[in-house]
């Protein structure tokens, strides 16, 4: 066989072997997500797209971020990592945008007070995410680590549905900005 001929061949192999993966990576994905559109999950991530102003593209990044790793392999760790630099991004924008001559002590503890457990899951109670998000049966859905990380989930599955930490930000600031005007007009 010629070098030519058997770069052809490994070539071929490469993508036929990519073109498998590809397919049994999307089998799974769709595998863990219902696809009735009328099942009580389906429902609940409807009713939560309405509560966050924001109506996704690819459904299934919502339905990832509403599954914690007691439930399935397929869950929301990585999207509550880039969730969570979406929410401080935004926050330190608007903490300087109001007032650039903050000092860096300030601008820290700031954010070290809205970014602690029970503040992010706070926020994702109001939102009532300890009623959507899925988790085994072992697992308490209502434990500040498991709302806080699906809370921070949403905003990371909005960056990868838009292809933009902007438009993921705004929707933070939009329920963040909304759920402090409730919360003071009580």
């Amino acid at each position: 066989m010629r070098s030519g001929d058997l770069y052809s061949f490994l070539l071929l192999l490469s993508l036929t072997l990519y073109s498998v993966h590809l397919y049994q990576v999307q089998s799974l994905r769709l595998s863990s997500f219902p696809a009735e559109p009328f099942s009580p999950f389906s429902i609940a991530l409807k009713t939560l797209q309405s509560d966050i102003n924001y109506t996704f593209e690819n459904v299934q990044l919502l339905g990832r971020a509403m599954t914690h790793a007691s439930y399935s392999e397929e869950n929301n760790r990585a999207l509550s990592i880039l969730g969570s630099g979406v929410i401080e991004s935004s926050m330190v924008l608007q903490l300087v945008d109001k007032n650039l001559d903050i000092s860096a002590k300030d601008l820290n503890h700031r954010i070290s007070e809205f970014s602690k457990e029970a503040s992010c899951a706070a926020d994702g109670m109001r939102l009532r995410l300890e009623k959507v998000i899925r988790v085994s049966s072992k697992t308490n859905s209502s434990a500040p680590g498991v709302v806080c990380g699906a809370y921070r989930a949403i905003f990371g599955a909005v960056a990868l549905d838009t292809e933009s930490l902007d438009t993921a930000g705004r929707v933070f600031l939009g329920i963040w900005e909304d759920q402090v005007g409730k919360a003071t007009a009580m």
